[in-house]
């Protein structure tokens, strides 16, 4: 059976890496009185706390809904703990917040999970807890993180490659493969636990059912759950069988008896301190381990096979090793499929590992406010003040689907703008899920009733960029051409869900009703003077020409859905329409808010600025040179005479704004005029503007870098920007990688590092103006070079710059390997890709939350054959003739 064909079985789905690599320090695990997430539950305390929301482990799988969970644990006999979990420090303890310090990797995986595969690097000796936790604290704003390789573990090789594996016999039938090679010169013991445990829901007080696992042989663990068809786990080695309960050890944490008598941790308090009261003498329980104690000799591989089935076995490794070849020749030509038309060996590598952390960063989302504000009824009440802390306004959210996070460890909790970029790499390999992610958000239990989309968990209520329906019609466009049929149905039920995001972005970020939105956050961290979501004294608002622009982008993405779905219904002709002048409305407020003629663009710099209105008409530019000023060139669409003639009301309409408000039509691009074969442009953006926008981004000096587009000029890194606003004085300085600021505390910064969203609007921006403009239209590549180039050419050359970070350079390095020569040269280290948050705006070095393959994993769309890139976009059949 072709991995193709399992897409649509949802069988084949059921299980998958749908495990945290944290679920400590989470909001949704918070029952503290103030809200301090990050110490109620810490790395120290996760190994006997039962947690009420997820589970998390290492390299794990779980059914859809975990209520069982499969990982492993290692000791290397010299730890103080058994490794069950990925080690990391809090946002409080880093330097620049948040931060795992271990090293593995996605190297694989299909879309149903039919075959994975990943990396773990486990030191032999005992981990540098105290030492990453203690250097760090000592390290300032300006200095670099101190990672788990300084630490010097690494040096003699003294470590493991440990490679899991796992292969589907069928959806309910997995076969788990370890692979354990000691990469030292010594001897090295290694105690191995695969281990299988029920997610605690019998304590919640709602259904006391409560499963149970149980062994007579040292080989086999039964399984026993009322919803579960899995019923049996093998092991091919296991010298014992361990059995404790998925309970709190309440005495050791709290010093308040425990109500089990074997805890959560019992497993590891018999491994590390060989205490045989902690484990259940009767071998049963609701978790339970394989022990297997090896010593390897030095560069010794060995293997070990373990099966999850619905089957009673009595030789469950016989088809073993076919099995896995055959999952891994299935997962091999689905690949090649996907990536025909890519010319070297390393861009297919890069994109399948990109891939592969796409797929292993799906995870099981489990948050019912309403029940986490008030509590189960078995167990202690919240604290009243909880309710004053955060989310309280989102009582309607109940979330519990298997959902793309932007990174399983540093950020387990879905982030809205970020999954829709998600959306688009998953579209390239499987377009139901993509559009099944996208759908999720736009219900009524994860809307709010009054039409915005949750955040992220820390905040739902703050504001991300409005990309939603940007999405939804990328995935249409990009499934309508993978099955050769469109999907109306699912491009009609988000238009109605995305009318009533609208509707509240229009209610509710739009303070003077004057077309201008503010938004707050949206997402650019750090990207301004100050806070921009902190209220301003005596009336004043910032007016900001992202959140415009994003709004305007907003407008043309329903336009356009709506004159798709007018063609099948001529109902959405009118809500064409109405989009098409609520974007005229909006580019008219940039240029001329209401009656105040101020326009967001400045004539004297020719570039786009946030400002500052006071209650009395009055303004003042924030002349800060960032991508917000770069926002504008997104809102942009092309329409054919086709498709116009198609829908005569829309075109009649048009015609009689053109005629009868010229004052609009004036403002915004010549969209009455045909461009090359008879297309229109419906853009903030006429040329003149559009090119003094790209003679700023394509500057070396300022945003251009050798990677991509700069968040902030690099202008700013000798000459720093200064505002003195209310008495108090702000200063913005370009810093291409970590932040030197705790303005937004973390590792949030943009002010300088590349980072794939923007970038990625970028170049898809620049490839629509191209599909206007003709090839004549030319613009100076790079700022001051005496070279000419065309639109297209200049999309093309900056995802060059964006692959440049992952692929290998003229002397055979990676450059988002950054500063440390072992990642370079290392053939154990060096073709293992990282796809991190974001990207020093100077050497490509990653920066942030390292595996954040989240909105990183657009590079695996850049890499896409140029012809299939085009037949996929968004803008329909010219793009094909451009190639042709």
């Amino acid at each position: 059976m072709k991995e193709k064909d399992r897409l649509s079985d949802i069988a084949w789905k059921k299980w998958g890496p749908y495990v945290s690599n944290r679920e400590w320090g989470l909001v949704r695990e918070d029952y503290s009185e103030n809200g301090d997430a990050w110490n109620y539950t810490n790395h120290d305390t996760a190994e006997a706390k039962t947690y009420r929301w997820g589970e998390e482990g290492i390299c794990g799988i779980c059914d859809s809904l975990q209520k069982l969970v499969f990982s492993v644990g290692f000791w290397n006999k010299k730890d103080k703990m058994v490794k069950e979990r990925f080690f990391g420090l809090s946002n409080g303890q880093g330097n620049h917040g948040e931060d795992v310090k271990e090293y593995f990797y996605y190297l694989d995986s299909t879309p149903t999970h039919s075959y994975m595969k990943m990396l773990y690097k486990y030191p032999q000796n005992a981990f540098p807890y105290e030492d990453l936790i203690s250097t760090n604290a000592e390290k300032t704003k300006q200095d670099p993180e101190y990672e788990l390789i300084d630490t010097g573990i690494f040096d003699r090789n003294e470590y493991f490659d440990i490679f899991i594996e796992y292969a589907k016999e069928s959806g309910h039938d997995i076969l788990v493969k370890l692979t354990v090679i000691n990469k030292s010169e010594n001897e090295a013991p290694l105690v191995i636990l695969p281990t299988l445990w029920f997610r605690n829901t019998w304590s919640w007080g709602y259904d006391a059912y409560k499963p149970r696992m149980t062994s007579g042989e040292a080989d086999r663990i039964s399984i026993s759950h009322k919803d579960l068809e899995i019923k049996n786990i093998y092991a091919g080695q296991s010298g014992k069988v361990l059995f404790c309960d998925n309970e709190t050890n309440n005495e050791r944490l709290y010093q308040s008896p425990n109500a089990a008598k074997y805890c959560k941790d019992g497993i590891n308090d018999f491994i590390i301190n060989g205490n045989t009261q902690s484990v259940n003498p009767e071998n049963t329980g609701t978790k339970a381990s394989f022990l297997i104690d090896e010593t390897f000799q030095p560069k010794e591989i060995k293997t070990f096979e373990f099966r999850l089935s619905d089957k009673d076995l009595d030789q469950p490794f016989e088809d073993f090793k076919d099995t896995f070849e055959g999952r891994k020749k299935e997962a091999d030509e689905f690949y090649q499929e996907i990536q025909d038309g890519i010319e070297t060996d390393d861009e297919k590598m890069v994109q399948r590992q990109a891939f592969a952390g796409m797929l292993w960063n799906k995870m099981f989302y489990h948050y019912n406010v309403e029940k986490w504000l008030k509590g189960d009824p078995g167990q202690m009440p919240p604290p009243k003040s909880r309710e004053n802390i955060r989310n309280s306004e989102w009582k309607s959210l109940n979330n519990e689907h298997i959902i793309s996070m932007p990174d399983k460890w540093e950020y387990p909790w879905y982030a809205t703008w970020d999954l829709a970029f998600h959306s688009i790499s998953f579209a390239l390999i499987d377009p139901d899920f993509a559009k099944h992610q996208l759908k999720l958000f736009l219900l009524e239990w994860y809307m709010h009733p009054n039409g915005q989309l949750p955040a992220y968990e820390w905040d739902f209520s703050d504001v991300n960029p409005p990309v939603h329906a940007w999405a939804v019609f990328r995935v249409f466009k990009i499934d309508e051409y993978l099955k050769d049929k469109p999907d109306i149905a699912f491009l009609e039920s988000t238009f109605q869900k995305l009318l009533i995001n609208f509707t509240w972005w229009v209610n509710k970020k739009d303070i003077n009703g004057n077309n201008i939105f503010e938004g707050g956050f949206l997402g650019l961290d750090n990207i301004g003077a100050f806070d921009r979501n902190a209220e301003l004294p005596d009336g004043e608002h910032l007016e900001q020409s992202d959140g415009t622009s994003w709004m305007a982008m907003f407008a043309l993405n329903m336009m356009r859905i709506a004159m798709e779905l007018a063609l099948y219904n001529k109902v959405y002709e009118e809500m064409a329409i109405k989009f098409f002048e609520h974007f005229l409305s909006i580019a008219n407020s940039l240029d001329n808010m209401g009656e105040e003629c101020f326009s967001l663009w400045d004539e004297q710099d020719e570039f786009f600025y946030d400002a500052i209105s006071s209650g009395y008409g009055n303004h003042m530019y924030l002349r800060l040179r960032t991508i917000v000023g770069l926002i504008p060139m997104f809102a942009v669409e092309v329409i054919d005479d086709a498709m116009i003639e198609n829908l005569p009301n829309f075109k009649k309409r048009m015609q009689w704004v053109l005629e009868n408000k010229p004052e609009l039509a004036a403002l915004v691009s010549h969209w009455d005029v045909k461009g090359q074969d008879s297309k229109h442009l419906l853009s903030l953006l006429r040329g003149h503007r559009l090119k003094r926008l790209l003679h700023r981004m394509l500057n070396p000096e300022e945003f251009l870098s050798e990677f991509g587009v700069r968040a902030l000029s690099k202008e700013y890194e000798d000459n720093p920007y200064t505002l003195q606003l209310n008495g108090t004085d702000y200063t913005v300085k370009y810093t291409p990688a970590e932040s030197d600021s705790a303005l937004f505390g973390g590792n949030s910064n943009w002010r300088g590092p590349v980072w794939f969203p923007i970038n990625f609007l970028i170049i898809e921006s620049l490839q629509r103006f191209f599909f206007y403009y003709s090839p004549d239209f030319l613009v100076e590549y790079p700022t001051g070079s005496g070279n000419y180039s065309n639109l297209d050419e200049i999309a093309d050359a900056l995802s060059k710059r964006l692959s440049k970070l992952f692929l290998k350079d003229e002397n055979g390095n990676r450059p988002f390997n950054g500063q440390y020569p072992r990642f370079q040269d290392d053939p154990d280290f060096k073709d293992y890709i990282l796809f991190y948050e974001y990207f020093h705006g100077d050497n490509g070095r990653g920066v942030g939350a390292s595996h954040q393959t989240g909105w990183t994993g657009l590079i695996t769309k850049i890499l896409m054959p140029r012809f299939s890139k085009k037949k996929i976009a968004e803008s329909e059949t010219e793009l094909t003739k451009a190639d042709e």
